[in-house]
């Protein structure tokens, strides 16, 4: 008589007991066991899994790439990733093998890949976007901050992508050489310790966000090489391989010498063989004779920088329209040339909103025409319209009169000829 149905599992067999007790082992041989051997597992070493032989592409990067892509192109293809969030994010250790993978299987399903950078490598963009290029055999269509868009091209083929082995531990971190030296750059071991007390008292010209965007970076520590010759950039809150990472690119990038991280910041200092990015040359402005006479002389000294005639003429049309003025005085302080500039700019608005009062006496206001000797055809007229406006203007006072005037005519219509006509008739 069978066993009646209980609702659960039928019970295993010593034998499948056995079998699922030693079902997983930690490292098993593909290998199937020679015959007749029960109860025996082989384990063998951790090596390397074998890729194998795979379809090889033989054509060039142009021949995958194709023709370029138009404009419209590469609007419709980076417009739908804007907003996305399907990308392939790269961070401090750079780009991997991990990510070309993760590249070509963005590529199995779309066209282009969007590749967010972020921290370290933002520092010099051009070799992420290089690199990315080289490795992938893709095309950079469009780059905006510390975003990538990279095409895969018109022919390309997923399953003739390079195979790339995965790593799957991370590699042991390589030994650099020492980026703080007691006396880099030339320096004495005293000089470079008074640099450093300097520097101690100087303000960072920015702060960095972890996992932040640096690409203005290196422009920003040219600029303030300018003005100081020590640099310091506030680093708080980072990882400290991360802002000696960023110090030895901005040594080669910019370039410049490192002095110290002490209290999470980089200390810079610009190098004896620094040099400006503007150079100084002296420009003289033309004075007035130099306006005047710019044709006559030829010949000028080596501090003049001499302008085209168009120029001159240009200038000379603004001092003439009183659009521009020559200062006297070149050496003055900030505080002087800001007055200067503010007296001009209050002139310049009383001259562009100010119209000039015309007063005419009651024997102008008759016009003669010189033929015939005979009065014109606009007497009658304007006795009509002086007349019409004195039987207006009566009943009012003067500060009434300047009221109406303000309110009622439009800006440029010289209110201020109606008081001066009260004024002369009365």
């Amino acid at each position: 008589m069978p066993r009646p149905w209980t609702g659960k599992a039928p019970l295993l067999t010593k034998k499948e007991k056995l079998l699922k007790k030693n079902k997983l082992p930690l490292f098993d041989s593909f290998n199937p066991l020679p015959p007749g051997v029960e109860g025996l597992k082989r384990f063998h070493m951790p090596k390397s899994l074998q890729l194998g032989d795979f379809l090889r592409d033989d054509r060039s990067r142009d021949q995958i790439l194709g023709e370029p892509l138009s404009t419209a192109e590469i609007k419709a293809f980076v417009k739908p990733l804007l907003s996305h969030n399907r990308q392939v994010n790269l961070g401090r250790d750079g780009l991997t093998h991990n990510m070309l993978e993760l590249v070509h299987s963005h590529w199995k399903r779309q066209q282009v890949c969007k590749v967010k950078c972020k921290g370290v490598p933002t520092v010099d963009m051009n070799n992420v976007c290089r690199c990315l290029e080289d490795k992938t055999g893709g095309k950079i269509i469009h780059r905006a901050g510390g975003t990538i868009y990279l095409f895969r091209g018109r022919n390309y083929n997923y399953r003739m992508r390079p195979q790339l082995p995965v790593m799957l531990w991370k590699p042991a971190t390589p030994v650099y050489p020492k980026l703080i030296q007691d006396a880099p750059g030339g320096l004495t071991r005293e000089e470079a310790d008074k640099l450093r007390r300097k520097g101690t008292m100087l303000l960072p010209i920015c702060k960095l966000a972890k996992n932040g965007v640096y690409i203005s970076l290196v422009k920003d520590v040219r600029q303030a090489f300018e003005r100081s010759e020590l640099v310091k950039i506030d680093c708080e809150g980072l990882d400290p391989s991360d802002y000696k990472k960023i110090g030895a690119k901005l040594m080669e990038l910019v370039p410049s010498v490192l002095l110290s991280f002490d209290e999470e910041q980089i200390l810079m200092w610009r190098g004896r063989d620094w040099k400006s990015m503007f150079p100084n040359v002296p420009i003289e402005f033309p004075e007035s004779n130099a306006v005047n006479d710019s044709d006559d002389s030829d010949e000028c000294s080596p501090n003049e920088v001499r302008s085209s005639p168009r120029m001159i003429s240009l200038w000379k049309r603004a001092i003439d329209s009183n659009k521009a003025f020559i200062l006297d005085q070149t050496n003055l302080g900030p505080d002087a040339l800001l007055e200067k500039v503010e007296e001009f700019e209050a002139t310049i608005q009383a001259t562009e909103y100010s119209y000039p009062a015309v007063v005419v006496s009651n024997e102008d206001r008759m016009s003669y025409s010189e033929k015939d000797g005979q009065v014109s055809e606009n007497e009658d007229f304007d006795k009509w319209s002086t007349d019409e406006e004195e039987n207006d203007l009566e009943g009012y006072d003067d500060d009434e009169l300047l009221e109406k005037a303000e309110s009622s005519n439009p800006l440029g219509s010289l209110p201020v000829d109606l008081i001066v006509k009260r004024l002369i008739d009365e």
